[in-house]
């Protein structure tokens, strides 16, 4: 519970980290659920490659949050620092949640062509192994943030994670479609709605230091 007596520049983040634990704990729910009607129906239940395709690929996307999160230096304003390490608890449970559906499916956690089950009717993938991830951070982006210091790097840690978080939900909204578990489906309707929320609030606070996102397709 958050008191009352939390400075209120700290108190939505800290509610959302709530919100975030609670998440990464449906993700263990839907992995019990799997193991238990798998249990009692042999060869009853099964991943689609939708729910496979999504559980691999999000899980990708979410290392580079985390990775993103890490980068950023430890000494930044208290409240982007909230964020950042939600994003770490958040994200870690939920990979580790996917990760687990897909090894009771004994299913490998990679493949080489990533992002095929959000682009089934795209036949311009060719041998590249499909689109790059939507919203990722290039190698160099995240080289500059390890390079900053201060408001620099707190500006750009929100610009990526932002255009990240979009593209997180462009993932989250096609599976939603896609999959054809509902458990799983439901989960991705909560990725959809925590990232959001964080979106909002990493744009508010860039707004307050005169920058702006970074384009988003």
């Amino acid at each position: 519970m958050v008191s009352d007596t939390t400075p209120s520049s700290l108190r939505r983040p800290l509610v959302l980290l709530l919100c975030a634990v609670v998440l990464g704990a449906a993700g263990v729910a839907v992995g019990m659920w799997l193991q238990s009607e798998r249990a009692t129906n042999p060869g009853g239940v099964q991943l689609s490659s939708a729910d496979i395709g999504f559980a691999r690929d999000m899980s990708v996307h979410h290392e580079q949050a985390v990775l993103i999160a890490q980068t950023l230096p430890r000494d930044v304003d208290p409240q982007i620092r909230v964020i950042a390490d939600q994003i770490v608890v958040t994200q870690t449970s939920e990979i580790a949640a996917m990760r687990g559906w897909l090894n009771l499916f004994d299913e490998p956690f990679t493949t080489p062509h990533p992002m095929q089950w959000m682009h089934e009717s795209d036949h311009a993938m060719g041998d590249q192994g499909g689109p790059p991830m939507p919203g990722a951070a290039s190698t160099s982006e995240i080289t500059r943030l390890a390079g900053l210091r201060g408001a620099d790097a707190e500006t750009l840690f929100l610009q990526l994670m932002i255009r990240h978080h979009q593209g997180g939900v462009d993932m989250a909204e096609a599976a939603t479609h896609a999959v054809s578990s509902e458990p799983i489906r439901r989960i991705a309707r909560g990725m959809i709605r925590d990232q959001s929320n964080e979106i909002a609030v990493m744009t508010a606070i860039l707004g307050t230091r005169n920058a702006r996102p970074l384009p988003h397709p």
